[in-house]
């Protein structure tokens, strides 16, 4: 005799297939937060081998971007999810998208600070150390929001980002005076300049996902505050 699938069943193997969803951008965030850190290594220390470690482990990162996204389809289109569910679905395949364009600028850094590491070392590198450590900690906060399903900390995250833009504004008015004053290495503060921009950007991604955390949690759309 025919008889009805289990509701607690199903509802077991949806549990199952959202635990794996974030699982998913959890590994992925893990390999961007290493691939970043690796850049950050070879920018300081002036060593290829990191840089290099950076460029070779993004393609893993673009994998698992992908994988999210088809395992995010598969959930909404086997279970078709509502309310809470469906945010943490939906809020995740953005959250990857976010955490592969950090890698992106990961790698971005990567090749910059090769090309600055053929060059003598320029002392303006070291304005760069704020911006890289207000990056680095906006994007672990952010991941650690994730994991931990965290809205307060995720709504931190705006605040410091104007100061990452600010850090950045000041760093570039800088290194374009340094520019007009010593063109034998306009290359190289290019470069800084450049970097300096990933990091902005790093920090921007991080406040992506800081605002889709606080959807999926609360169902709250900070993008766009109402302008006081």
């Amino acid at each position: 005799m025919y008889k009805e699938p289990s509701r607690v069943h199903t509802i077991s193997i949806f549990t199952t297939a959202l635990d794996q969803l974030r699982g998913c951008v959890l590994r992925m965030s893990s390999l961007a937060q290493l691939n970043l850190k690796n850049s950050i290594k070879g920018l300081l220390e002036r060593d290829d081998d990191w840089c290099n470690n950076c460029i070779a482990d993004d393609e893993e990162i673009d994998l698992l971007e992908m994988q999210i996204d088809h395992e995010g389809i598969e959930v909404m289109s086997r279970f078709q999810p509502v309310a809470s569910d469906l945010r943490e679905v939906v809020s995740s395949i953005k959250i990857g998208a976010n955490i592969e364009r950090v890698a992106d600028q990961a790698v971005n850094i990567a090749r910059r600070a090769r090309k600055l590491n053929e060059q003598p070392q320029l002392p303006e590198l070291h304005l760069l150390d704020r911006a890289i450590r207000l990056s680095l900690t906006m994007f672990d906060d952010a991941v650690r929001a994730f994991a931990e399903r965290n809205a307060a900390l995720a709504v931190e995250l705006k605040s410091r980002d104007k100061e990452l833009d600010l850090l950045n504004k000041e760093l570039t008015d800088i290194l374009i005076n340094r520019m007009q004053d010593d063109s034998a290495n306009l290359p190289s503060y290019l470069n800084l300049i450049f970097i300096s921009r990933c990091l902005e950007r790093i920090g921007d991604h991080a406040c992506n996902i800081a605002e889709d955390i606080v959807f999926a949690v609360s169902a709250e759309d900070i993008r766009h505050p109402a302008k006081q």
